[in-house]
């Protein structure tokens, strides 16, 4: 019988990075004097994409999204110290290795997600790590999911893709895998929770 396997988003999930990130745009903005609403930018990329932001604005002002997309990155990059944990992350990937779950990471980071997880000491939890850098169709897209589901053998209706936004929930839906995330959805698999810690306390109650 395969074993649960999770699937990890970062940003809003496991860390707590939206201020280091609008924070990162504010300043790609500024460079380039584009008028920057924090709470808009802040509602726009929660119901989509920093990505899908860019490229807009990009259009609208007539840029080379790949050169907001770099300037954005290296100011990123920059504010690493001010990435935190969500409350409860640590012990929650603590508990699932423990209990021998297996755990990846998929999410629309670059590769700066490698040395934000290493300086937090959370790179060792999981067996591999993907990012917006790893060549795989961006979310909701399931491209990043069926490698792992194929690479790992792991069992779909025990995999569950963790994270915070509906495109989280979309993505593990179109995945054929199960979703835990922190709003209400329609999707009959997804497991709503109020913080991470109800996670090992819904498996607990599971068995």
């Amino acid at each position: 019988m395969q074993k649960t396997a999770f699937i990890w988003d970062l940003d809003g999930t496991l860390l707590d990075s939206y201020e280091a990130i609008l924070s990162g745009i504010e300043e790609t903005f500024a460079q380039f004097s584009i008028p920057y609403d924090k709470e808009q930018v802040r509602e726009f990329i929660l119901n989509y994409s920093v990505q899908d932001l860019l490229v807009q604005v990009a259009e609208e002002k007539k840029l080379d999204v790949e050169v907001l997309n770099q300037m954005r990155a290296q100011s990123l990059t920059e504010k690493n110290a001010q990435v935190v944990l969500m409350p409860g992350a640590r012990e929650v990937l603590s508990w699932a290795d423990q209990v021998g779950i297996q755990q990846f990471v998929y999410t629309h980071k670059g590769d700066n997600a490698f040395t934000i997880l290493r300086d937090l000491a959370l790179e060792s939890y999981f067996t591999e790590i993907l990012t917006s850098q790893s060549g795989f169709a961006r979310k909701p897209n399931p491209e990043a999911a069926t490698y792992l589901l194929d690479k790992y053998q792991l069992d779909p209706e025990k995999t569950y893709y963790i994270g915070d936004r509906t495109l989280d929930v979309e993505f593990a839906q179109n995945s054929g895998i199960q979703s835990i995330n922190f709003l209400e959805s329609s999707y009959e698999g997804n497991h709503r929770i109020q913080e991470l810690a109800d996670i090992s306390h819904f498996f607990k109650a599971e068995r």
